[in-house]
């Protein structure tokens, strides 16, 4: 209700074009999608195959989608939505997924990226959480939110050897897993890979026997 509020106050502006009413309007919506990210998931060096990931990289997920490159209209959709508290975004993003992602067994159980607690307590929100619910929703899939930070590490500005080490602990699961069923691991920006591989292998070491990854954009490091 704040939030409609807040809207009506002062109308949000198209993340690309600026149109007033939306942050993402249909024609930059398209601008997205019609430029999909199609190099691997895992490396983003050699072309994807079929499950998103290239022939030698070696990760513990079993497929991986990447909406599409970090950059122009997206990047400003999703720093607005962690950055400058644009909360709404999160309906936004998650529908974007929901467009571009594949139909999925009922057996599927949405699993967000947990946000580090200070970033939480910057934005008043957990944002994967946010976008995770409704991505649940709008696909009639289970959420869990089982996998928590067992850090508080913060990656912006760190360079990836110590991004990959701060990964391998920064992740704890509270409960075991059903085997039977799949993870959808999400997350809205994929750097060097750390973090849904670590993310991954904590899931598996809870019992989970098939892990799939999504990400909103790809960006890698320079």
């Amino acid at each position: 209700m704040i939030d409609n509020y807040i809207a009506f106050l002062a109308p949000h502006l198209c993340s690309g074009c600026g149109t007033e009413g939306v942050l993402l309007c249909d024609s930059c919506k398209n601008d997205i999608t019609e430029e999909p990210f199609l190099y691997c998931g895992a490396c983003a060096k050699r072309p994807a195959g079929k499950n998103g990931i290239c022939k030698e990289c070696k990760v513990p997920y079993e497929r991986v989608w990447c909406i599409a490159d970090r950059r122009d209209h997206l990047q400003r959709l999703i720093g607005n939505f962690k950055f400058t508290n644009t909360k709404s975004a999160s309906t936004t993003l998650a529908q974007l997924l929901h467009d571009q992602l594949p139909d999925m067994p009922a057996s599927v159980i949405v699993v967000p990226v947990p946000t580090i607690s200070p970033h939480i307590r910057q934005r008043g929100y957990d944002h994967m959480l946010l976008i995770a619910r409704q991505f649940a929703k709008m696909r009639g899939l289970s959420m869990q939110t089982s996998l928590r930070r067992a850090t508080t590490a913060q990656q912006r500005s760190v360079g990836r050897a110590k991004r990959i080490e701060q990964a391998k602990r920064a992740f704890t699961c509270s409960k075991s897993l059903d085997p039977e069923k799949i993870y959808l691991l999400l997350d809205d920006v994929i750097t060097t890979g750390a973090t849904v591989k670590y993310a991954t292998k904590t899931l598996c070491d809870s019992g989970a026997r098939r892990v799939w990854v999504a990400s909103i954009s790809r960006q890698p490091m320079d």
